[in-house]
Parts: structure tokens; C-alpha cells; sequence
């Protein structure tokens, strides 16, 4: 399995994992010319702008070590973007991180994580 197959398939178990959680999935990949954001949801009321990282090892680091500063600024303007553009300006949001660790199908969700 090649990397692109990984994360696809890394983004598909984060999006069971948060429908299994009660979360609505509002976006799936959406991009900008700046950065794509994996999901968007809508969980317990917030709005979730998620970064999936799957890995089948942790050889390279943990996956949520991927998601950098630069990463992070990326992420943080488009999701700015997302909001005027729908004008979600009274809603409370957040940045979370799951973690797909691909050999032993484990979920790892960082609620917050930036």
C-alpha cells in the first residue's frame, strides 16, 4: 500500500470514528489554494477542522509530530477561509488531530490539538 492509499484509507476510519461519536461530516478534503483541511464536522456543537495522520509504524515519529507549525498556520487560515466563506462566525471551532495507526487499526483522537 502506497502512501496516498494510506491516508485515504486513514481518512475514511476517522470519518466512521467521528459519525460513530455523534459528528456529522460537513467537508471531506476541503481545499483552498493554500492547504487542504482532511474534514470538517460538527461535533457537540463545535465545529472540528481535522488533520488525519495515519501511519503503519511508528518508525518516523508519531503521526501527529507531521503536523508542524507550518502545517498548523496552513491549516488555521483556510479553516478562517471556511468561515467567512459560510458565515460561521458565531460558532465555537476547534483543531483536532486523529492519529491512524494503520497495523493495529487503532484510533488515536487529540482533541485540541492546536
Amino acid at each position: 500500500m502506497n502512501n496516498v492509499q494510506k491516508g485515504k484509507l486513514g481518512e475514511e476510519i476517522a470519518q466512521k470514528y467521528l459519525i460513530s461519536k455523534g459528528g456529522k461530516i460537513l467537508e471531506k478534503n476541503y481545499k483552498t489554494k493554500m492547504v487542504e483541511i482532511d474534514l470538517i464536522a460538527k461535533l457537540n456543537g463545535e465545529l472540528v477542522f481535522v488533520e488525519v495522520k495515519s501511519r503503519s509504524n511508528i518508525n518516523y515519529g508519531y503521526p501527529s509530530e507531521a503536523v508542524n507549525y507550518n502545517k498548523r498556520r496552513k491549516i488555521t487560515n483556510v479553516a478562517k477561509f471556511y468561515i467567512l466563506e459560510n458565515c460561521l462566525n458565531d460558532i465555537s471551532i476547534r483543531f483536532d488531530v486523529i492519529e491512524i495507526y494503520l497495523r493495529n487499526n487503532k484510533v488515536n483522537h487529540i482533541i485540541n490539538a492546536f
